[in-house]
């Protein structure tokens, strides 16, 4: 089941304007570019951000998600005639053969349940040709960031264009060894409407992700910084075997 954030059709709306700044994407498309990467796989694609990037440079994308509403939202941007959307998930994919499949900001930690998240490595790696690579991050858990989720950290008003102001803050719920949930409210000043939606990550240690790498048959080529996160963040690059 995906967040309300995803699926609700007013907040997958909203989605793209209340998180604006995306130069969390630039490494990915850097990385694409390097390894000549001329088919994507965008596992957890959301709105279509990064899949519509990767188009705007001459790549062949397929976007998978399984949150209805922001393929939805995805799909009647301009240019998304030349992505092949996918409402579903990476361990139901049709038949393909891609260079590069790629998990972008909290996707990983989002695939919460061990079994879900076994498929979508399984899936990822019959996606790939072999010697393709997949690349995703998670947040180091040594960081320990839900600390600094709260209301007086997250709070504030966007004004959405035709939609109007909306106020936004997170509530951390709980922190269950290696499940952390938390609650994000936003408020529609047009109508006054209130929203919520609970999300839990699962912050995984670096060996366990190294092993589960390696039970599906990916070689870990480098574990990288985010650039734009320095410290925070864990970057995997692997490659399906030869």
């Amino acid at each position: 089941m995906t967040d309300e954030t995803f699926r609700h059709p007013r907040l997958a709306a909203v989605y793209d304007p209340l998180d604006a700044d995306r130069g969390d994407l630039d490494a990915y498309l850097h990385l694409a570019q390097q390894l000549g990467a001329t088919r994507v796989l965008d596992i957890g694609c959301g709105t279509g951000v990064f899949a519509l990037r990767l188009a705007d440079h001459g790549i062949e994308v397929v976007g998978v998600d399984p949150a209805g509403a922001s393929v939805e939202v995805a799909r009647a941007k301009p240019g998304a005639d030349r992505v092949r959307w996918i409402h579903g998930d990476a361990g139901t994919l049709p038949p393909l053969r891609v260079d590069l499949a790629t998990m972008t900001a909290n996707v990983a930690q989002a695939i919460v349940p061990p079994d879900a998240w076994q498929a979508t490595l399984a899936g990822a790696h019959a996606a790939l040709r072999p010697g393709g690579h997949l690349v995703f991050e998670t947040r180091d858990p040594a960081r320990r960031a839900w600390e600094g989720w709260n209301r007086a950290s997250s709070h504030r008003i966007t004004d959405v264009p035709g939609v109007g102001p909306v106020e936004t803050w997170v509530d951390l719920l709980d922190v269950t060894g290696p499940l952390v949930t938390f609650r994000w409210h936003y408020v529609f000043a047009a109508d006054g409407q209130e929203l919520t939606s609970d999300s839990t990550l699962r912050f995984r240690e670096r060996p366990e992700i190294e092993a589960d790498l390696a039970a599906h048959g990916f070689l870990l080529r480098e574990v990288r910084d985010a650039p734009d996160r320095p410290g925070q963040q864990l970057v995997f690059l692997a490659q399906r075997r030869p």
